[in-house]
């Protein structure tokens, strides 16, 4: 199969984009208050819901990105990577500049929210040190207090990439010359396992990418057993990669977000490929703008939720009717920010920065044995 450019090319991983991102949006608006606190008494099912199990949409973030990852820089499985530093950077130039001025816009709604509240979702002003921490997106793991809600998912998503194109240069570097076409599956497929049965149970490693390479690695496992020039039995191999190690560690340890890891892994495996409609659609094309500003949306959410939850406390009735309008108010206006954000910082500040980085590309030529060689072009960037 030949493998699509375009909005649609990957109609599902857009729908499961833009769903997930709205159940964030949601999720921390139900998780800090004080508008759903007073909202609460109209809907408490879906307000405890949402502050419960409207987390777990990471798991998609998650899985999509190994899924992505898998297929910017590894697409048929060879190990090796021409230039890992290269991609690394090329990872943090696409991720830190939108992230640090949506740093900048928390630390600015923060100091806006405390004229008008006192809440613990409110920040102090940031030390130098502490943002400094956040531009090298080591604020977790230096024990920075985050600026903004979403900022541990930004830092761990660079973690990860990182961690995956050292991978597979090491891998390179053991194969050499020689033909290895289940190394680099085994070595993920041992990296998830590693992660589901230690490190994503101690909730200590939480800052740190070993914590969710399991499912980021499922993803990956689901791009290569989704290949179409992959024969029968290779796929059988890989799908096993994924479903038993998964399925022992939840016999083990039953964790809903690595349910929901595995079950969006087997999703992709089906469907991750497939174009799911035409790109006349309104519908669809609506899908494929909230999918493409998903990270904004992502980025900005927080501060502009905080804001109007200070602007209700302050200005509104506590009532809940009037409280639960404060949350609607909160959620659109979130995906309008987003959508400017999108527009006029990520992808101008993207557009710039692409001068300083060359397109990350997979060592060539070790060449797969037998089925393992897929036939489809994969010359496509990673999501985010």
């Amino acid at each position: 199969m030949t493998v699509r450019t375009g909005p649609t090319q990957f109609g599902l991983i857009n729908l499961l984009k833009a769903g997930a991102a709205q159940l964030i949006v949601l999720h921390h608006l139900a998780f800090y208050g004080p508008m759903a606190d007073q909202a609460r008494p109209l809907m408490p099912a879906l307000i405890d819901w949402l502050d419960e199990y409207g987390r777990i949409a990471v798991q998609v973030f998650l899985v999509v990105g190994g899924f992505l990852a898998a297929k910017s820089l590894s697409p048929q499985a060879h190990p090796g990577i021409a230039s890992p530093f290269g991609a690394i950077w090329r990872r943090y130039i696409k991720l830190a500049p939108p992230f640090i001025m949506a740093m900048l816009l928390a630390i600015a709604a923060s100091a806006l929210a405390s004229q008008w509240m006192t809440h613990d979702s409110i920040s102090a002003p940031p030390t130098l040190s502490q943002l400094s921490a956040h531009v090298l997106l080591l604020h977790d793991v230096l024990g920075y207090e985050a600026l903004s809600a979403g900022a541990w998912y930004v830092a761990i998503d660079f973690q990860l990439y990182a961690l995956v194109t050292l991978l597979l240069w090491s891998a390179g570097r053991f194969a050499g010359t020689r033909r290895q076409p289940w190394l680099v599956p085994a070595a993920i497929a041992l990296c998830v396992s590693i992660s589901l049965f230690y490190f994503n149970r101690d909730a200590d490693w939480d800052v740190w990418a070993p914590y969710f390479i399991g499912s980021y690695g499922l993803g990956m496992l689901a791009w290569w057993a989704s290949d179409p020039a992959r024969r029968p039995g290779e796929v059988g191999v890989l799908l096993a990669m994924i479903v038993v190690p998964t399925s022992i560690a939840l016999a083990l340890d039953f964790r809903s977000r690595i349910a929901v890891a595995l079950a969006v892994a087997c999703v992709l495996f089906l469907f991750g490929r497939i174009k799911l409609a035409d790109v006349r659609s309104q519908g669809w094309a609506l899908v494929n703008r909230m999918a493409a500003m998903s990270f904004s949306v992502f980025l900005v959410h927080f501060p502009v939720c905080l804001v109007v939850n200070a602007a209700f406390t302050r200005f509104v009735s506590d009532q809940p009717h009037a409280q639960a309008l404060g949350m609607l108010v909160a959620w659109f206006a979130s995906l309008a920010a987003g959508a400017v954000f999108y527009r006029w910082v990520e992808t101008p500040l993207g557009r710039k920065l692409a001068s300083f980085t060359r397109p990350a590309r997979p060592r060539a030529s070790l060449g797969i044995q037998g089925g393992m060689q897929s036939r489809a072009a994969a010359k496509m960037r990673a999501y985010r």
